[in-house]
């Protein structure tokens, strides 16, 4: 299979995966091919590395620094 980091498969591919599937559907009709399986696969990766890139919100630092606050005050009362 000649797909790029993208997960992108050619129309050839796509025409081949069809033909498995429905091959596979006269015995497992619920279950996905190995390469829908892993194009899924790759297409979640790239979306979940996309967003760990992302930096963190300003509000949720905001609440993690108050979380902190709030807890060292509690220690320290302890």
């Amino acid at each position: 299979m000649d797909d790029d980091e993208t997960g992108r498969v050619s129309i050839t591919e796509m025409r081949s995966e069809r033909e498995h599937e429905v091959k596979q559907d006269n015995t497992e009709p619920h279950r996905l091919s190995d390469l829908t399986q892993k194009r899924i696969g790759m297409h979640l990766r790239a979306m979940y590395d996309t967003i760990v890139q992302q930096p963190v919100p300003d509000r949720f630092r905001d609440l993690i620094a108050q979380m902190d606050e709030s807890s060292s005050r509690s220690l320290d009362e302890v």
